[in-house]
């Protein structure tokens, strides 16, 4: 709103509309120029720069921080920005409302992958197609060529599914679809935010540090954030004081034991070399590493005289040969190594493609997808010794390839197995994106596999059409191997039967009936079969997990929980790795932040769901691999082969906040050294500087180039501001970075509980129209974009009327068009008035 002595502007005294939508832009225009006349004045009067207040007996006035996790700088802030953004606005103006000494600080992070990523691309796209680049789809012939190989592999996936009797996923055919030309360019993607000349600049990925930050900070004071701006920073050792403080933070964190090192299995990326964390993902955050157990059925000499089978005789033969007999196996991963004792058969897809690979450590051959194969490559198969699966770390060596179909009809001798002798089978429904292709069949306790099963032997005519014999089959019957009550000893049998089930493609039944077996199985079962018998399947499931290891009759296996794609483009696997961690998970370190948490004199989570996020999150994060081996960072002090990930960089940079005013001021995002207020240098930045501002009982630096007198200013106003009060965030970030920020105050400042964090404000996603923002629906809406046409306040008020719970939010432009008009009758009524 303008100042009262501002007459009213012509355009808003005489403006006139119907129903809802203005008429024009001179109400929307109006509305700008009075906000840009205020944020003037804002900056002009320094209204929202604030410094400790005492009051005469020299207690300190109320305050109240407010904190926003810091946005990535690798592009212009959105409207899912702006949206989470106003609940941290409107909450410090509303504590200043209330006479509280109100700070909302901001900064911009730089740390990881992303940006490296999208520079190196760049470099690529240029050398290999010039400035500016002349990319290949855009010739009308090689385009067309480019569609029609895109349909005809459409079309390839869909016969393949059809075949199977899946139905397939509607398959791109356009290249227009998405990104304009189908193909993500990295060139493109900055033509849309930046001058087309100056592009070329972006290949080195320190231009981005110094380009977008900059811009990130006029948008947010455009959008009246009413941040304290001398202390912004940028992060990354580009900026020396953040930098020195990070080393600080992890020289701390070492101190206390909570960083260690050791081989841990982590995703990873094998094109990147290295951990890929959540912030390095372009698909997959959240997700870990799942344990597979890996059971070895040995294949055994084909007894059907099958043509099929030529590939495998002569493998057999060769390996037989080498004096290895014996030792090809094909190697299905479980959930339940429990369960092998009921295994009636092993399953494979008909159409898949599978590989037999050389295991150096173990001198045998093991047949599997070559996605798996890839994965396996990358794992330890003993990590005390660092002796891993293959020779060479990420390589294997593939000795034949199989279709499904010359699997089928295998005689195999499967470990626990009461069946000496089980054959290979055809299951349509298996994903080659998950597991290793192979799958053992227990149809006792896995619903799928009863009824995949009793397809084959009550249809001998499918059974037929797969090269499968009566003698495959029939004679299996189901093995009982665990007790449920009210279930019986055969629960996937009576939960079949109960639910009707009788077809491989009754999907959502058979979820229904594998979740409700394999929870009741573990919590309620009891085993009836083998040593274990008499146990519970909860305690008798890791027993005979290592009993089998110990055995050599299986491995440990390890993969992504589902799909994840680095900022590279790779999908992701599971490598054991040496690597520097931190001991999330640990159980003082746990139950400390627990109790925070958990307490509501403590800690507010402002909503019921929300905590049980945080109580479920510190349950299941453990160790967590903090460090990489390249990308924009700071180094790892004592190690600096190592760089500190983009989520370890970030847990108590609030506490910076603090002190950031003194060490780079304004307008100095990139901390030089010229332009500190106080004159402080990098160097000077010692750990025993940092000791003294932020942990109690520190001494004074015996000697140090800052005065003491500015050390104790800093370490007073850290005293003053913290703990922090409130930080606001989208509800993605629970499962990372908001424990992890809990985490790491609980051990910096375990002492001082009193310190850490006193409540977390988080919110859904933000929609635009009732539909998810997107490109391809051209309701992607970048935050100044979204200023420039409705204004920042119009923008401001159809955010707080879009949603305050975790569920996405909805921004309508219809509100923000309307509030356009009240806002603007609103300002005339006032004006008029006075």
């Amino acid at each position: 709103m303008a100042p009262a002595a501002t007459p009213p502007t012509p355009e808003i005294a005489s403006l006139s509309l119907q129903g809802n939508a203005p008429k024009g832009f001179a109400k929307r225009d109006a509305l700008c120029a009075a906000e840009l006349e205020v944020q003037a004045l804002w900056e002009r009067e320094k209204v929202f720069e604030c410094n400790p207040s005492y009051n005469n007996e020299g207690e300190k006035d109320d305050k109240f921080i407010v904190t926003f996790p810091y946005p990535y700088s690798n592009g212009h802030l959105h409207l899912g920005h702006a949206f989470s953004l106003t609940k941290a606005v409107f909450r410090a103006q509303f504590e200043r409302n209330r006479g509280k000494n109100s700070l909302f600080p901001f900064a911009f992070h730089c740390t990881g992958m992303p940006i490296q990523a999208a520079a190196n691309k760049l470099k690529s796209e240029i050398t290999q197609f010039g400035t500016p680049p002349i990319f290949p789809e855009e010739d009308p012939t090689i385009r067309a060529k480019m569609e029609a190989d895109i349909a005809a592999a459409a079309k390839a996936k869909a016969d393949k599914a059809a075949a199977t009797g899946n139905k397939a996923k509607g398959g791109k055919t356009k290249l227009v679809q998405k990104s304009g030309t189908g193909i993500v360019r990295q060139w493109n993607i900055l033509k849309r935010m930046v001058p087309e000349e100056e592009i070329p600049e972006f290949a080195d990925p320190t231009y981005w540090l110094r380009y977008f930050p900059p811009i990130g900070v006029e948008h947010m004071k455009r959008f009246g954030s009413g941040v304290d701006w001398r202390r912004a920073f940028i992060t990354t050792s580009i900026n020396g004081y953040y930098d020195a403080f990070i080393r600080w933070q992890f020289n701390v964190l070492r101190e206390k034991g909570k960083v260690l090192f050791g081989k841990r299995n982590n995703v990873y990326s094998i094109v990147d070399g290295q951990v890929c964390a959540d912030h390095d993902r372009s698909e997959g955050e959240g997700v870990g590493p799942q344990e597979y157990v890996l059971i070895k059925l040995q294949v055994l000499a084909p007894d059907h005289g099958q043509e099929r089978h030529g590939k495998m005789e002569k493998l057999l033969k060769s390996v037989e040969d080498k004096g290895r007999a014996g030792s090809v196996y094909l190697v299905p991963a479980t959930l339940r190594p429990e369960t092998m004792y009921g295994q009636t058969n092993c399953f494979i897809l008909p159409t898949g493609e599978y590989g037999a690979y050389y295991i150096d450590a173990t001198d045998e051959v093991f047949i599997m997808s070559a996605r798996a194969a890839r994965g396996l490559a990358c794992q330890a198969y003993d990590a005390a010794k660092d002796v891993y699966f293959t020779k060479e770390f990420g390589k294997i060596t593939c000795l034949e390839t199989f279709s499904g179909d010359e699997l089928l009809g295998l005689p195999l001798k499967a470990p626990n197995a009461t069946y000496e002798k089980v054959y290979t089978l055809p299951l349509l429904t298996i994903s080659m994106g998950k597991g290793t292709g192979v799958v053992t069949s227990v149809p006792s306790d896995a619903p799928d596999d009863y009824v995949a099963l009793k397809a084959l032997q009550d249809k001998p005519d499918f059974a037929a059409k797969y090269g499968i014999t009566p003698d495959m089959v029939d004679p299996f019957e189901v093995v009982p191997i665990i007790s449920i009550e009210g279930y019986g000893d055969a629960s996937a049998v009576f939960i079949c039967e109960k639910l009707g089930i009788t077809s491989p493609n009754e999907k959502a039944k058979l979820t229904q009936a594998k979740d409700e077996t394999y929870l009741k199985g573990f919590t309620l079962g009891v085993m009836t079969v083998g040593p274990y018998s008499g146990k519970k399947v909860s305690e008798a499931k890791p027993l005979v997990k290592d009993e089998m290891i110990a055995a050599g009759q299986a491995h440990l296996y390890f993969e992504p929980e589902s799909k994840v794609v680095s900022r590279t483009n790779d999908e992701c696997v599971v490598a054991s790795t040496d690597q520097w961690y931190l001991a999330y998970g640990e159980e003082s370190w746990c139950s400390a932040v627990k109790k925070h948490v958990l307490d509501s004199e403590t800690f507010n989570a402002y909503d019921d769901t929300s905590l049980e996020k945080y109580d479920a999150t510190l349950d299941w994060l453990k160790e967590w691999a903090c460090t990489r081996q390249f990308g924009l960072g700071t180094f790892l002090p004592w190690d600096k082969q190592w760089v500190i990930e983009s989520l370890s960089d970030s847990t108590i940079y609030m506490a910076y906040y603090t002190i950031a005013h003194y060490l780079q001021g304004e307008n100095n995002l990139n901390g030089e050294e010229s332009k500190s207020p106080e004159n402080i240098k990098v160097e000077d930045l010692t750990d025993d500087v940092f000791n003294f501002i932020y942990r109690k009982g520190a001494p004074l630096p015996g000697s140090s180039g800052i005065p003491s007198e500015t050390l104790t200013k800093m370490r007073d106003e850290f005293r003053y501001w913290y703990p922090m009060d409130l930080r606001v965030s989208a509800k993605d970030l629970i499962p990372n970075h908001l424990t992890m920020a809990l985490y790491n105050h609980a051990a910096i400042w375990d002492d001082e509980p009193d310190l850490w964090p006193r409540g977390y404000y988080t919110n859904g996603h933000i929609m635009v129209d009732a539909e998810k923002m997107s490109k391809s629906k051209g309701n992607f809406l970048m935050m100044l974009e979204t200023i420039n046409s409705y204004s920042a306040d119009a923008t401001r008020f159809a955010c707080a009327d879009a949603g305050d719970t975790l569920d996405d939010a909805n921004f309508s432009r219809d509100t923000a068009n309307a509030a356009i008009v009240s806002l603007s009758n609103e300002a005339t009524w006032i004006k008029e008035i006075l």
